[in-house]
C-alpha cells in the first residue's frame, strides 16, 4: 500500500493539528515544535513492505520530541532509520548527540525519549521497523542510537541505494515481492550496523563485545545442528564454557533461550516463505529442533499461535493482497 499526506490544501490555522496527526499515523505520536506553524508545509509519502514501512517525508524547520507519556502504554518498541537527502538533522537521545548530515544515517528509539530537529526545510528517508525484528538478528540494537553511521558506502550505501530504488518500482511488486524486499532492507540495516566496528565497542567492554559478537556469529551459522550446545559453542570461541554463561548474563537472556529464539525465527520466516514446501516437521527439523512438539508449543507462546496456523494465515494474507 502507498499513502501520500500534504499540508498543500489543509488551511493554515489547522496545519499544525493536521501535521500532528499525519506524522503519528506515520510513525508514532511526537510533540511537534513549529518555527512559523502558519506557513508550515510538509509532504509524507509511505511505501508498505511486509514489517517495514517506508517514507519519504519533506517538510519546513521542525523540532520532534519523542516523551514518556508517548509510549507509556505502547506494547511494541519500534525503531526509525533516518537517512537526510538534504540538510543537517540534530538527534539526542540517552544523553548523547548527534549531528547527522546527508550520507549518514541514524537510529531512533521509540521507547526512550529522544529530540530530532532541522533548522532548515529536510528531505528525509525514513524506515519504521519492528524493534523485534532487529533484536532477533543483532544484540541490544538500541546501543546504535547513539552513532551515525556511513550511508553512502559499504552495506550502508547499498541500503541507501535500495531507499531511493524502491518508489519507481513499488507499483510492479505483489504482496510476496513486497515482503521480500522489505526483509532485503532489514538484512542490508544489519550488515550496514554490524559492518561498523564502532558496535564491538558500543555498550560495553571492547574484549567481551568482541566475544558476544563472535558468539553470535557461530550461533547463527550453525543453528541447524542439533548438537549446538554450550560445549561446542565454548569450544569453537576459543572461551570457557563458565565464561561464556557469564558473558549471556550481561544481556539479560539465557544463552539457550536465545537459540531457541533465533531458531524459532528462522523457522517463522520460513513458514511465511511460500516458495518454501517443506511441511512443518521437516521445518523444525531442518532449523535444529528435535521434537516437532516441543517446536510447536515454543512456536505458539511466542508468537500467538500454532506453527501451522501462522502458515496458513501467511498464505491467506498473500492471496488477498496479490
Amino acid at each position: 500500500m502507498k499513502t501520500r499526506i500534504s499540508t498543500n490544501a489543509v488551511a493554515a490555522n489547522d496545519r499544525s493539528r493536521h501535521w500532528h496527526e499525519t506524522i503519528a499515523r506515520a510513525y508514532f505520536p511526537l510533540d511537534l515544535a513549529f518555527r512559523e506553524p502558519d506557513r508550515f508545509s510538509g509532504e509524507i509519502t509511505d511505501w508498505h513492505l511486509g514489517g517495514v514501512s517506508l517514507s519519504r517525508l519533506t517538510s519546513e524547520a521542525l523540532r520532534y520530541r519523542r516523551l514518556p507519556h508517548h509510549f507509556r502504554q505502547e506494547r511494541d518498541e519500534h525503531f526509525l532509520v533516518t537517512v537526510p537527502a538534504r540538510t543537517e538533522i540534530f538527534f539526542s537521545q540517552c544523553g548523547k548527540d548527534v549531528h547527522c548530515a546527508p550520507g549518514s544515517f541514524i537510529l531512533e528509539r521509540s521507547h526512550e525519549p529522544y529530540e530530532f530537529s532541522h533548522d532548515e526545510a529536510a528531505d528525509l528517508w525514513v524506515m519504521k521497523v519492528e524493534a523485534k525484528a532487529l533484536s532477533g538478528r543483532i544484540r541490544g540494537p538500541d546501543r546504535f542510537c547513539s552513532l551515525q553511521f556511513d550511508a553512502a558506502n559499504g552495506a550502508g550505501g547499498f541500503f541507501a541505494d535500495m531507499l531511493h530504488l524502491i518508489p519507481d518500482r513499488f507499483e510492479e511488486m505483489n504482496s510476496e515481492m513486497r515482503q521480500m524486499v522489505g526483509q532485503q532492507l532489514i538484512d542490508l540495516l544489519v550488515l550496514a550496523l554490524k559492518a561498523d566496528e564502532r558496535t564491538l565497542t558500543s555498550g560495553s567492554s571492547t574484549m567481551r563485545a568482541a566475544h558476544l559478537t563472535r558468539i553470535e556469529a557461530f550461533v547463527r551459522n550453525n543453528l541447524r545442528n542439533p548438537a549446538l550446545d554450550p560445549d561446542l559453542i565454548a569450544r569453537n570461541c576459543g572461551i570457557s564454557i563458565r565464561y561464556l554463561h557469564e558473558l549471556f548474563r550481561d544481556t539479560n537472556q539465557t544463552l539457550g533461550a536465545w537459540i531457541r529464539d533465533q531458531r524459532l525465527d528462522a523457522c517463522r520466516a520460513a513458514l511465511g516463505d511460500r516458495s518454501i514446501t517443506r511441511s512443518v516437521g521437516e521445518i523444525a527439523y531442518h532449523w535444529g529442533f528435535g521434537d516437532q512438539a516441543q517446536f510447536s508449543r515454543a512456536f505458539k507462546a511466542r508468537y500467538g499461535m500454532s506453527p501451522k496456523e501462522f502458515r496458513d494465515e501467511a498464505r491467506r494474507t498473500t492471496r488477498l493482497d496479490a
